[in-house]
């Protein structure tokens, strides 16, 4: 059975607490948009799609328990709640784009002749309806994703993927290790190789986790490892999540995701992104404009509890950016898998810009 990282029922939500994962699996409520803040940032709940929704979602809560008084002091409430969700996790464009919608929302229904207790139940009802979109999103982009590698490999099918960008980092089912869930459902999958993904660990954690849970065939490595698998292990493609995507094609993720991209090339390896277009940020050009949240440095200076090398200076960026001409593979979506140089037209065509 497939993990369930959020659960939400007429106005209660509580999420895995992915900080206890894999020790323990334990839940923890939110029941404010501060607990949904600070959940994000302190990174309870982690992953591009699922910070959407658990920050939407700790808005529908707070707005349940709620007592407005006007549609306009409704309107303001959720503009500047949604606005203060954004800033938990800046890099990761989901959140951002789940704000102008829900606030879009809001001002179009806000015109209709309702009361505010309706308008309430109609902006909660659109945030609601986020969890539904995102697991339906996710099963198209995996089976996308799978049966494109299927016929572009004429192997066995090996994937190697880094971080996690799985259904802990979704509602459900996950992007990147949704891809490699439906490899294993259409039984082409040989073999899964995740990262530890450092500095958080991730892969180690998470991913790992997952891919245990699933009992899909799975390995282990370092970080530093993945070029010595890919000349050794027989990888036959990559494909990773992403927090940000450009208009063409560039990728911020996980840092780590950019030396593994480049290492693929060399290899000819195909190097895939698995993302939904909410993920894709029409109003950026390129990768150079993309903000890289840096993290504080005690992540990478203490090692057992104890601090290492005092005096060090220290750079502790979350992310990076893959440049579009690395990922040879494709953008895989809820739907299809396009080329870098597709984005644009691809959007226009099915009228998401």
């Amino acid at each position: 059975m497939t993990l369930q990282p959020i659960k939400y029922n007429d106005g209660k939500l509580s999420i895995i607490d992915q900080l206890l994962l894999p020790q323990k699996l334990v839940y923890m409520e939110i029941n404010s948009v501060e607990e949904g803040w600070r959940a994000i940032k302190d990174m309870n709940t982690r992953g591009a799609p699922a910070i959407a929704v658990v920050g939407a979602l700790s808005l529908a809560v707070e707005l349940h328990q709620k007592s407005l008084q006007s549609k306009q002091e409704l309107q303001e409430f959720v503009s500047k709640s949604m606005d203060y969700l954004v800033t938990a996790r800046p890099t990761a464009v989901n959140i951002g784009r789940a704000a102008i919608d829900i606030k879009r929302e809001c001002q179009r229904l806000i015109g209709d002749d309702i009361t505010t207790c309706q308008l309430k139940e109609r902006v909660i009802k659109f945030i609601e309806g986020m969890l539904a979109k995102d697991e339906s999103d996710n099963i198209a982009l995996g089976d996308h994703g799978a049966k494109h590698i299927i016929e572009n490999v004429k192997e066995d099918i090996v994937v190697l993927t880094h971080c996690n960008a799985g259904a802990l980092a979704t509602v459900a089912y996950g992007t990147a290790v949704g891809v490699i869930r439906s490899l294993n459902n259409f039984g082409k999958l040989k073999h899964a190789f995740c990262t530890e993904t450092r500095a958080y660990n991730q892969g180690a954690r998470l991913t790992a986790y997952e891919l245990v849970h699933e009992k899909i065939p799975s390995t282990l490595i370092i970080d530093s490892a993945v070029s010595i698998a890919l000349s050794r292990k027989q990888i036959t493609a990559i494909v990773t999540g992403a927090d940000r995507v450009a208009m063409n094609g560039d990728t911020a993720n996980k840092i780590g995701t950019y030396q593994i991209a480049i290492s693929a090339k060399h290899h000819g390896v195909p190097f895939y992104i698995a993302a939904p277009t909410t993920t894709i940020d029409v109003n950026m050009e390129n990768g150079d404009q993309i903000a890289i949240e840096e993290r504080k440095h005690e992540e990478i200076t203490h090692f057992q509890g104890e601090r290492v090398a005092a005096d060090i200076e220290c750079w502790n960026p979350a992310f990076d950016v893959t440049p579009a001409d690395l990922i040879t593979g494709g953008i895989i979506t809820e739907y299809g898998v396009f080329k870098s140089t597709e984005l644009k037209e691809k959007f226009k065509e099915l009228n998401l810009i």
